[in-house]
């Protein structure tokens, strides 16, 4: 099979290619797993961090990538949940306990971080970690879902809102723009504020349906229950405490922050942007529950992410176009 692989850890630049496009061996499924003739992949942040050294893969060389939609082409002696053809999908997580919060259990296993993932043509992945996909979703625009998707769900939930609470997002990508069609599902009675750098990204946002829509040092029309963040930076975070009401709660939807304006922190003034009982809350991994929760809610909407397609071969620009241009959506590796 063809396979885009990660073999040495890499600052990207406007002109880098750290994956190469390379023959690789077919994988064969153990007992209790199955193997996917994967159709698309989405583009996570995850792989910059990945790529750069923020999160490094336990072993290189690695295939990359957590957003994946195929077929199942072949199944262990064990696997009674799926079928040779079934059309399934694969999130984050690769592997865990199956409890409640395994999401958090130091078993946790990456897609495509500490097992080979979906920049491919096929991939492996424990059967009870493959999720039916909902036939109303096209094999591309399904792909975001599994990650962008779930675990902007995730976050959602963790802010403790209810309907009618002002909500907040900070960035406006590949997982906020699914969230807001979430919160407009779920919560339809609550204004949402989206925080933004490009004025690209803003109107974007406004026309989904945000209630308003600002630059990331602005302040909201209304001080705001929560806000969920997905950028990589900190400037953000400090903006975001200041606009939080009191009690609200600050969701960091990130895996890993970058360093390169870390010195934002000094900014943080205790009265201003933590009193009055104001909270900071992370996003650890993801769980089936919620990838399947989601899957469920987001054919009901239903949700149509936004997305620009590449060749698998074409994944170095994909990941470049994710770091350095202003993206419109999610992007999305699709197998010729």
């Amino acid at each position: 099979m063809k396979a885009m692989i990660l073999e040495t850890l890499q600052e990207l630049t406007p002109d880098s290619e750290p994956l190469k496009y390379v023959d690789w061996t077919d994988p064969e499924p153990q007992s209790d797993e199955v193997v996917i003739r994967v159709a698309a992949c989405g583009v996570c942040h995850t792989e910059l961090d990945e790529i750069e050294g923020r999160l490094i893969p336990p072993s290189l060389p690695i295939i990359l990538g957590h957003e994946v939609i195929g077929y199942v082409e072949s199944v262990g002696h064990d696997v009674t949940q799926h079928r040779i053809g079934d059309r399934v999908g694969v999130g984050w997580i690769y592997s865990s306990t199956g409890d409640s919060d395994e999401n958090l259990d130091p078993t946790f296993q990456g897609t495509g971080c500490d097992h080979h993932g979906g920049y491919a043509e096929k991939m492996s992945v424990p059967a009870r970690y493959a999720y039916p996909i909902p036939e109303l979703f096209k094999d591309a625009e399904a792909a975001p879902l599994m990650c962008a998707g779930s675990i902007g769900y995730r976050a959602l939930k963790l802010t403790q809102c209810y309907d009618g609470d002002p909500i907040g997002l900070t960035g406006f990508g590949g997982s906020a723009h699914l969230v807001l069609s979430l919160i407009h599902h779920l919560y339809p009675r609550s204004p949402v504020s989206v925080f933004a750098r490009d004025a690209e990204s803003r109107q974007f946002a406004l026309n989904l349906g945000a209630s308003w829509a600002g630059p990331i040092e602005a302040t909201a029309p209304v001080p705001l229950k929560a806000i969920i963040d997905t950028t990589p930076a900190w400037k953000p975070v400090v903006n975001a405490l200041r606009n939080l009401q009191p009690g609200g709660r600050l969701v960091i939807n990130a895996i890993r922050k970058e360093a390169r304006d870390q010195e934002e922190l000094l900014l943080l003034n205790y009265h201003e942007h933590l009193w009055m009982e104001r909270q900071i809350q992370s996003v650890a991994n993801i769980t089936h529950y919620d990838i399947s929760e989601f899957l469920k809610i987001a054919s009901e909407i239903p949700i149509r992410p936004t997305i620009k397609t590449f060749p698998l071969q074409e994944a170095n620009q994909a990941l470049r176009d994710l770091k350095f241009k202003p993206t419109r959506g999610a992007n999305v590796l699709v197998m010729s």
